[in-house]
């Protein structure tokens, strides 16, 4: 994987621990005692901003957003990939409620996991409670990063970052079948779908990108991070 620049528009955090590899056997199955696997069509809504927590969810399959909204306007803050867990803002009990939404952008399935027993391990378990500390502050550090970027980068900078984001750190490879539409890609650079289609093409012109419909391939990532670099 390549270095990425701190200032990145990517939506996912670089931290790559697994807080559950912290519990021991016993604590485990007591998650697994107090879990439901659910699984979501593309487009459902996970959680909702406002509402009351109840669990704790972890993606075992699929792709998600997370966002918050005033009912007029939206701003993404994260995607959400295999692996990554969605509520983790509100394990205390001084926020009991949801401080964003969460949708699907493809089928999905995730383990919901009873609040009580996660505040229960983070409790009782200190290295599980560190594990839970370090996604907390690498998901902030992120979400400064892609603040930074939307605000000062420009355009093709944005979309370079979204692009590597998406072959870095979801799928990991640089071919892939992007299951996003451009307006989500829209969503997630901060631009108008018009101007991401605009874009794509010049990418795939110049030789940075190959697109066939819904297929992408990064040809010259090294090129994409010298755009997202210089913003």
């Amino acid at each position: 994987m390549k270095k990425r620049n701190e200032f990145s528009g990517c939506t996912i955090s670089s931290y790559e621990g697994s807080c559950l590899d912290k519990l021991s056997e016993d604590e485990k199955q007591l998650i697994e005692n107090h879990s439901v696997k659910i699984k979501y069509k593309k487009g459902e809504v996970i959680c909702k901003q406002g509402g009351f927590v109840s669990q704790v969810m972890l993606m075992n399959k699929g792709l998600a957003k997370v966002y918050i909204d005033n009912g007029t306007n939206s701003l993404l803050l994260r995607m959400i990939p295999n692996g990554s867990l969605i509520g983790l803002s509100s394990v205390s009990e001084a926020y009991p409620t949801f401080p964003y939404s969460a949708m699907t952008y493809v089928d999905s399935e995730i383990i919901q996991i009873d609040v009580k027993i996660f505040r229960k391990l983070i409790a009782q378990n200190t290295e599980f409670a560190k594990e839970i500390i370090n996604i907390l502050s690498s998901n902030s550090i992120q979400i400064y990063g892609r603040f930074f970027c939307l605000t000062y980068k420009q355009a093709y900078g944005r979309l370079a970052d979204i692009i590597l984001c998406l072959s870095d750190k979801i799928f990991m490879k640089e071919n892939f079948n992007l299951p996003l539409s451009r307006k989500d890609i829209a969503e997630l650079s901060g631009m108008s779908s018009e101007t991401v289609v605009r874009m794509l093409k010049k990418f795939n012109e110049e030789g940075l990108i190959k697109m066939n419909g819904k297929h992408l391939e990064v040809l010259d990532a090294d090129s994409l991070q010298r755009i997202s670099d210089t913003g």
